[in-house]
């Protein structure tokens, strides 16, 4: 692809800003490690919840939409659709508990709800096990992302796609801490939502394609088109419908919806000026999320069926790409291809947009566990703020560079989606009771991340070998991963000793403030359902209108009113 001179503007200029505002903010990031991971804790919901949003945009996530729909059409993507009654339980039941804890990191909260060496050890452990290891990976399949895009639209090597824009990311990243991030989040947000859905529009109506009416009568996305999958087929709606609306919502823990809250997330709660500002925050975020952005991209997997059917056309357009990367989550950036100069531009900027607020968030998130809940923790409990944010930057660059070489592993994004959600299977429930069941202890989180983490060793290590000792379909390995490792937390939790009761009840106290747990439990359940029934007839009724379905998108989008009416009048009470 041929970029004009006002393209390498538009890309040159937002790279250039992205670093002055890491400049601009290093003063301030530099004085404390409040001030590097939690921004001061005066942030309002607005900025947070964009954050929020700008974060899960990752670069990688277009293509995973993509690929989803060209793999199992627009009902595929009911395998992270379902993570929204996560996201709203956590609205709901745990953003103000989080934001009164008054903590620097969600790990911070081991050491809070449970007592002894072992709630020290497990928050060290999962300081590593979570900030380093887990953190490197999922940075490593948005770098795989920047490795095709930097192909497709400019030929570069994967070496040379990963120097350009890891070093950037990385640099006002260990410049601006989070303030910088959330900045340049704000920014990295508009853009990229307007590159997102400029290039949707202008792709529709190529010729080759001829509209949108054009676009759903095609021979080739028709059965592509089900909101909700056919329950004529059970190998369809089993596994798509069923098993995440049932089961993967509450049992599995991934970065962005975790049960009860966790990670970034989290970490925005805490960086917040008052509770309110952190409810509202991860509300806006939740329908921003599943609602509004993820159209643009559904729209173009599909036009990307009319232009590149299959795998083979996708090879045959990039024959110099690597076998092993032409996937079906290569096809988004492959459809950015058909774009006119000065679009070109805003479409790309837009995506290393993405692909920076995702990295930027991750790096600080990671660090924060590094420095508060590792190295101050257990190395040097005496360290200054200045040696804080030193060792934050520090290990910054290591988990990016880490993160890179990963990526050079990997091959498809929704293979690093599926294995991260199996690694979670079983851990959900734990981290939602965690708050109210006094039984659950540290040997019960232990237990649950050691026998999640093995099973899906052993599921992988199964899917990889020659032998392939069991045959076992992917949705059953992940709901035998929830029922084994969720039977074997309980049991330990049963069976080992509670928290001390002084613990206990300081948790209670700072958490609940001696208030029973379960006050307004009913206004909170009625407002949870309601925001999930709500959003996802938003959701529908923008895809309704979309496919100029008007009759039934303006009855979604009552049904959205009707709910969102519902959880104003119960807000005081929440």
């Amino acid at each position: 692809m041929v970029l004009s001179n006002l393209d390498w503007i538009i890309i040159i200029a937002f790279f250039v800003i992205s670093l002055l505002i890491g400049v601009y903010t290093l003063k301030f990031s530099s004085k404390d490690s409040a001030n590097f991971f939690l921004s001061g804790r005066n942030m309002p919901w607005w900025v947070l919840g964009i954050s929020m949003v700008a974060t899960t945009f990752a670069a990688d996530t277009p293509g995973l939409v993509a690929g989803i729909i060209r793999k199992d059409g627009i009902s595929g993507n009911w395998v992270w659709w379902s993570f929204l009654l996560t996201g709203m339980l956590t609205v709901f039941f745990y953003s103000k508990l989080w934001r009164r804890t008054g903590i620097k990191t969600d790990l911070e909260f081991y050491e809070l709800r449970y007592s002894g060496k072992s709630a020290s050890f497990l928050r060290g452990f999962r300081a590593l096990y979570l900030g380093v290891f887990f953190n490197v990976v999922i940075m490593a399949t948005v770098c795989l992302a920047a490795i095709k895009i930097g192909h497709v639209l400019f030929g570069f090597s994967a070496t040379t796609s990963l120097l350009i824009a890891c070093s950037v990311t990385g640099l006002y990243s260990m410049l601006g801490g989070l303030k910088g991030v959330l900045i340049t989040d704000f920014i990295q947000f508009i853009i990229a939502m307007t590159g997102s859905i400029w290039a949707t529009i202008y792709v529709v109506n190529l010729p080759e394609i001829g509209g949108i009416e054009n676009l759903i009568t095609s021979v080739n996305v028709q059965d592509k088109l089900d909101l909700i999958p056919s329950f004529d087929s059970p190998d369809l709606f089993v596994p798509l419908l069923i098993v995440p609306l049932a089961v993967q919502w509450w049992s599995v823990w991934y970065p962005g919806a975790e049960p009860g809250g966790g990670g970034y997330i989290v970490q925005r709660m805490l960086a917040s000026k008052s509770e309110k500002d952190a409810t509202i925050a991860t509300l806006f975020f939740n329908v921003m999320h599943y609602a509004i952005r993820p159209w643009p991209w559904i729209i173009m997997g599909l036009a990307s069926l009319i232009i590149y059917p299959n795998l083979i056309d996708l090879q045959q357009a990039f024959p110099e790409l690597d076998e092993s990367f032409v996937k079906n989550d290569l096809s988004y950036a492959a459809m950015l291809k058909l774009l006119p100069t000065g679009l070109i531009g805003i479409v790309v900027t837009s995506l290393i947009a993405a692909f920076m607020s995702t990295i930027s968030t991750h790096l600080n998130w990671g660090s924060s566990y590094v420095v508060n809940d590792f190295y101050v923790r257990f190395i040097n409990p005496k360290a200054s703020s200045k040696l804080q944010v030193l060792v934050g930057r520090f290990s910054i660059l290591i988990m990016m560079i880490l993160s890179a070489l990963l990526a050079f592993v990997l091959e498809e994004a929704k293979d690093a989606f599926d294995l991260l959600l199996q690694i979670g299977a079983g851990t959900g429930l734990l981290f939602i009771l965690r708050w109210f069941w006094y039984r659950i202890n540290p040997y019960s989180e232990i237990t649950a991340m050691v026998v999640s983490f093995l099973m899906a060793l052993v599921f992988f290590v199964n899917k990889k070998s020659d032998y392939n000792w069991f045959e076992i379909k992917q949705y059953e390995e992940l709901v035998l991963g929830v029922i084994i490792t969720s039977i074997s937390w309980v049991l330990v939790s049963l069976l080992t000793k509670p928290s001390k009761t002084q613990t206990l009840e300081r948790f209670n106290e700072i958490a609940f403030k001696n208030e029973s747990k379960f006050k307004n439990f009913e206004y909170k359940i009625v407002s949870f359902l309601a925001s999930v029934l709500g959003v996802y007839a938003l959701l529908f009724g923008i895809g309704l209108l979309i496919f100029s379905d008007f009759s039934s998108a303006l009855i979604s989008l009552i049904v959205f009113a009707i709910c969102a009416l519902l959880v104003f009048k119960f807000w005081k009470k929440i």
